[in-house]
């Protein structure tokens, strides 16, 4: 029996605790290959990586707070060999292109900053994902403080007709990419 993870009770749902093995031993893999090596694992596909449910399986809080971590070390193996193959400079043109990218999608009227669904399907909450893009937005042009940590939990009310999920989820990965790129 496994016990990287605490697992939850047999009657309860959690992670698949043989996706969760084989993606870490995956990881593992990767995070030891060398410059160059081809890898499918990157801090990106760590944000994006998802896992069946399964009675009795990992606890979801505890495997969630690892792949943060681990999504933490790899972005910042992979800014410093950015740095290393093509400069400081490289790493916060990179980071600043996005951000613009961002600050332009942020910037469209309230209400209409991300294509919509239609009517009868369900999309995020439009005021919810407004007020975190003016959030964002200040964080950006004012230096107000968030973290990554807040940018990831962001979590916003279904609502019919609402925001296409997968556009919004786009934004926040990038908003994510370009704060591991500026860390210190």
């Amino acid at each position: 029996m496994s016990t990287t993870f605490p697992r939850t009770r047999r009657s309860r749902l959690g992670y698949n605790v043989e996706q969760v093995e084989d993606f870490l031993e995956e990881a593992r893999r990767a995070y030891g290959a060398e410059a160059g090596e081809l890898t499918v694992v990157t801090s990106e596909s760590i944000r994006r990586t998802a896992f069946g449910m399964q009675k009795g399986g990992y606890a979801a809080a505890p495997v969630d707070a690892a792949l943060e971590r681990l999504e933490d070390a790899f972005a910042t193996r992979e800014r410093e060999r950015v740095r290393q193959e093509k400069g400081e400079d490289a790493v916060v043109d990179g980071a600043r292109v996005i951000a613009q990218e961002i600050l332009d999608r942020l910037s469209r009227p309230v209400g209409e900053r991300f294509l919509r669904v239609g009517p009868f399907a369900s999309g995020y909450h439009r005021s919810d994902v407004d007020d975190f893009a003016d959030r964002l937005t200040a964080y950006f042009q004012d230096g107000e403080p968030m973290t990554v940590e807040e940018v990831r939990a962001a979590a916003f009310r279904p609502r019919r007709g609402g925001y296409r999920e997968a556009q919004v989820d786009l934004v926040l990965d990038g908003v994510v990419d370009v704060m591991l790129a500026v860390r210190a």
